[in-house]
């Protein structure tokens, strides 16, 4: 059986980094420790086989998360990813100087941790080395890394649980206050999300905004008239351009 991944979370909220724990085991990674200052984390270090190290910034003590990521880096040949509140220019270019392997604000969802960290690794052992042997860590970004990794899926949460959830299971979403309605072949989530931020997650050969409330796959239109579409016995209202968009795909 292959060995998991073996994670260090250094996080003086303890709520968060609980939350942190609770995602990362879920997905199937180990926890070496959870710790909240540089002292605890130097020792966990020292004494513990560990794959990655996740780091907030500000620390509860003298030394920050730039100081042990700097540690890290000067002893360790592992990669490590900021994890933190702070998105200015100041603090990125301070973080800049010790050269993560990623760089991820709060607040985040699960897939954001997922996809960080496995670029974080895929980058950090595939890299060339650099003059002090050490891999050449991959660049900081302003926030959570892409969702290249997960190329056919999207992790969903409802209730305690994410479920990963095939693109082509998705047959459309649907816009209600706050929340968003994703609709499945068989199921019903509820995500907490602008519209128009979701369907940036989405493929976008696939999936377009139909109506100002709705987005579809266009793989799941059973039916239209002047209107509507039909999906799963469902009737969605559509916009003039989405009309006339299907109808030129049909007639191309």
């Amino acid at each position: 059986m292959e060995q998991p991944i073996r994670i260090l979370i250094v996080e003086d909220n303890v709520i968060i980094a609980d939350d942190m724990q609770s995602m990362l085991e879920e997905i199937g990674y180990e926890i070496v420790d959870n710790v909240i200052v540089y002292e605890q984390a130097e020792e966990v270090l020292k004494t513990k086989e560990v794959d990655l190290v996740l780091i907030d910034i500000i620390l509860a003590s003298d030394k920050t998360g730039i100081d042990l990521g700097k540690h890290i880096r000067e002893n360790y040949d592992i990669p490590f990813i900021f994890v933190t509140s702070n998105s200015d220019r100041a603090t990125v270019e301070n973080a800049k100087t010790v050269k993560p392997n990623g760089y991820l604000v709060k607040p985040f969802e699960q897939q954001d941790l997922y996809t960080s960290i496995e670029i974080a690794l895929s980058n950090f052992i595939h890299s060339p080395k650099g003059e002090n042997g050490e891999s050449a860590p991959a660049p900081v970004a302003d926030g959570p890394m892409s969702n290249a990794v997960l190329k056919d899926s999207i992790f969903v949460k409802k209730q305690h649980l994410y479920y990963r959830i095939q693109f082509g299971d998705i047959q459309f979403i649907k816009a209600d206050n706050v929340y968003l309605e994703v609709n499945t072949i068989d199921k019903k989530f509820l995500v907490r999300s602008p519209l128009k931020d979701y369907l940036e997650k989405l493929p976008k050969n696939k999936f377009y905004r139909a109506h100002k409330s709705y987005i579809v796959n266009v793989d799941h239109i059973d039916a239209i008239n002047s209107k509507d579409i039909m999906i799963n016995e469902t009737l969605i209202p559509i916009s003039k351009d989405f009309k006339e968009f299907i109808i030129s795909a049909m007639n191309s």
